[in-house]
């Protein structure tokens, strides 16, 4: 498997990052290995809360709400996903698929052995996290999620993200940053924009960013679309408290989140949000709002 790294120099004195790289490895399904970043702040014996970031972002998405998830008390763990960030990005598009990206984070979480996680996820972070929390639900105690869901090719996935797969796979130049920027509703300055776009030295890192779109299950024989509905299986026996956090400025989440709380058992009777004067990277335009939300989320868990 021909292997991309991202330059360290590209990751220098970026705004309001200031966390320590971590770095474990993970089988490539091919004989090798790649090496997965993440961030693991707080402290080490705190409940941890996992942040799982989407397309095509990384765990930079979550710099602002870290601080104030262990300033809390509890231990936040941010990893970039296999392509994204400052982990590795294999060259070849075809070297993507749904099934290694779930088991690229299945050895991320038997590494670190962690436990009682409650995992809070985003676009692609919950297509993977919540697939982790079907396949592994002992592991898990609570979901926040936050403009996601699990497809299975079975429903119709909308306009807005028709047209999303259509643009990533035709525009000549896949820029980063302005597919965050066209994805928030507060302005992005030049220092964020330079962070999003850090990753990325060029077109041949962007091979994970350009699969992505590719493989969220669109049709009943998907690849994937057997596995989610076994996973869905799961999740309509999830009691465990589940909480949906949506911002009101998605066109491509919008909804999701009833059905989530139709059909997921943890959802019922929780105070489920909508975050005003949010778009679909919440995180990036209400960080605050949304890790309140996750703190006082998990401290109503902690019995009297």
């Amino acid at each position: 498997m021909k292997v991309l790294r991202t330059p360290e120099s590209q990751f220098d004195g970026l705004s309001g990052f200031d966390f320590e790289p971590r770095f474990l490895q993970v089988d490539d399904f091919e004989g090798g290995e790649l090496r997965m970043h993440y961030l693991d702040e707080g402290p080490q014996n705190g409940q941890v809360v996992l942040l799982m970031h989407g397309e095509p972002s990384w765990c930079y998405l979550y710099r602002k709400m870290i601080p104030i998830i262990t300033a809390a008390g509890y231990r936040a763990i941010a990893p970039d996903l296999i392509g994204f960030g400052r982990s590795d990005k294999p060259a070849d598009r075809n070297d993507y698929t749904y099934a290694r990206h779930v088991g690229w984070m299945q050895s991320f979480l038997d590494q670190l052995d962690l436990k009682e996680i409650n995992l809070v996820c985003q676009d692609w972070g919950g297509l993977l996290g919540l697939r982790l929390v079907a396949e592994s639900p002992d592991r898990f105690t609570s979901v926040v999620a936050a403009n996601t869901f699990l497809p299975t090719g079975d429903n119709n996935l909308g306009s807005a993200f028709e047209k999303w797969r259509q643009f990533s796979q035709e525009t000549p130049e896949f820029h980063i940053a302005g597919v965050i920027k066209g994805g928030t509703v507060t302005p992005l300055s030049e220092e964020v924009i330079k962070a999003y776009n850090a990753p990325f030295p060029d077109e041949s890192y962007k091979e994970g960013a350009r699969q992505f779109p590719m493989l969220v299950p669109a049709t009943p024989n998907d690849p994937a679309s057997e596995a989610n509905r076994n996973a869905w299986e799961v999740l309509r026996q999830w009691d465990k408290p589940f909480l949906t956090a949506f911002s009101d400025s998605d066109p491509v989440t919008a909804g999701a989140e009833k059905y989530l709380q139709k059909f997921i058992p943890g959802a019922k009777g929780m105070d489920h949000v909508t975050i005003k004067n949010g778009g679909h990277f919440l995180q990036e335009d209400q960080p605050e709002a949304l890790a309140e939300v996750v703190v006082r989320f998990l401290k109503a868990q902690v019995p009297a």
